[in-house]
């Protein structure tokens, strides 16, 4: 008898934990994905944004202070989530993947201002233009190679 209770037991957890996870809109398979799916997610923010904004320039591109500036706002605002070297996190993706990576910084920008509120991430838009720029700044320099330091952090 004490066996089949225990095994009942676990069987009421186990359907909880669905229910619970479908309550919040995430599907079981989804959970166990982890990261994989916060990656996929990202990609889906950065597909639709729209070609206008995909072509803006960075108007601080190359900009030493500027990227030291992104790495102090990333640590502040983005970390959290991110991970502090931006390697992701249960709670948002890697941003050094490739898609993250090859994104045009106008492409960055937009997801950095509008957020992706259905997935978690938060709009930034009060936060002051130049300081979004600082970010993307930040982020594309470790597709230079410039910002190993910071990263290592």
């Amino acid at each position: 008898m004490k066996n089949k209770r225990g095994r009942l037991t676990l069987v009421r957890v186990r359907l909880l934990g669905v229910a619970g996870l479908l309550a919040l809109g995430i599907s079981p398979g989804l959970a166990r994905q982890g990261k994989a799916a916060n990656e996929q997610r990202v990609h889906a923010a950065i597909a639709k944004v729209p070609e206008k904004d995909r072509t803006k320039r960075n108007p601080l591109e190359g900009d030493p202070d500027a990227t030291t500036a992104g790495g102090k706002l990333f640590e502040q605002h983005c970390a959290e989530c991110h991970g502090k070297k931006a390697e992701g996190t249960n709670r948002a993706p890697s941003l050094l993947g490739r898609e993250v990576q090859e994104a045009s910084p106008g492409a960055l920008f937009w997801v950095v201002t509008n957020g992706v509120v259905r997935r978690g991430m938060p709009v930034w838009s009060k936060l002051p233009e130049p300081e979004r720029w600082q970010i993307v700044t930040f982020l594309k320099s470790w597709q230079a190679g410039q910002n190993e330091k910071e990263r290592g952090r």
